[in-house]
This record gives structure tokens, sequence and C-alpha cells, in this order.
């Protein structure tokens, strides 16, 4: 039972590693420094004992397979984690051919800043909606987007920062 508990614990180790791993490189991206800093000592912690458990013995094929799944087990712990904390900014952009001061209103109403912009498309003028928020809105954003306009056309990207205007005033503080 002993040795079980020796593959188990590499496996959870090297799960934890890459976890804190990704999370902390989504830190660094996002400009988080401290946070970076901290996740990444409790990270190569982890790290340096579950190497430590595998380089002891690597004839041992179930240590090594241990650190193996340990590892692509951490890739999607991390992934799922991160967007569960959704961290950070995005931008959206949705395209209408809808009456747009309405349709921005009726975003405004449900708490979203709204920036208008008229465009140039195939079968002529277009609006485009302009708003950022917080990651972990995105998904009332889209139910609202929906239940307007279920044929708008909306991009999403993740922006690093924003300063000032409407959305740096309320959300930031």
């Amino acid at each position: 039972m002993e040795f079980i508990l020796g593959y188990v614990l590499i496996f959870i180790a090297k799960c934890s590693d890459v976890t804190l791993a990704t999370i902390r490189t989504i830190f660094v991206v996002k400009g988080k420094k401290k946070l970076a800093f901290f996740v990444g000592i409790f990270e190569i912690l982890i790290y340096l004992f579950a190497m430590d458990k595998v380089l002891s013995s690597m004839s041992d094929p179930f240590k090594v397979m241990s650190y193996a799944l340990g590892f692509a087990t951490g890739n999607v712990v991390g992934i799922t984690l991160e967007s569960k904390l959704a961290i950070g900014l995005i931008t959206a952009q949705v395209f209408t051919s809808k009456a747009v001061d309405e349709y921005a209103e009726y975003l405004r109403a449900h708490g979203f800043g709204v920036t208008v912009i008229e465009g140039k498309g195939r079968e002529g003028i277009k609006y485009i909606l302009q708003i950022v928020l917080d990651r972990k809105k995105l998904d009332s954003f889209e139910k609202t987007v929906t239940e307007y306009d279920p044929s708008s056309f909306v991009a999403v990207s993740e922006i690093r920062n924003v300063r000032g205007g409407y959305f740096g005033r309320t959300a930031m503080k």
C-alpha cells in the first residue's frame, strides 16, 4: 500500500505543479507581478519535490508514468481553473443592423458601458457596439446580446489594461 501512495503523491505533486505553472503564466501575461511571484514560489517547491521522487528511481516505470500523468492532468486542471477564475478584461465588438441607439441603451440598462462606432459593410452601414467588461461577466453579456439580437455578430478579445473612461471610473475601483 505504501508504494501506491508514493505514485499517488508524485501524480498529485506534478498535477499541482503544472496547474500552478498555468496560473502563474496567465498572471505574468496579465501583468500581475505579485501574484506570479508568490505562485512561482509554491510551483517550484512542488516541482522540486516531484522531481526528487522520480529522479531517485528512474528505473521505476510507474513513477515515471505517475509523473507524466500528473503533468498532463495538471494542464487540464490549470486551464479549467483559469476559466473559472476568469481573470482580466475583455473587449467585445457587437456588429448589428438593428436600431443602434436602442441596442446601446438596452446594453447600458443591463450594466454594460457601450461606445457606438459606425462602419460600412458589404450590405451598407453597420454599427459596432464596443464594450469593455470583466471576463467574469462574459456569460451574462452573451445572454443579454442574444436576448436582444440573436443575429448579432460578436467578436471578443482579451485586453491587458484600461485607463480612464466609464470602465476605468466604475469597475477598476
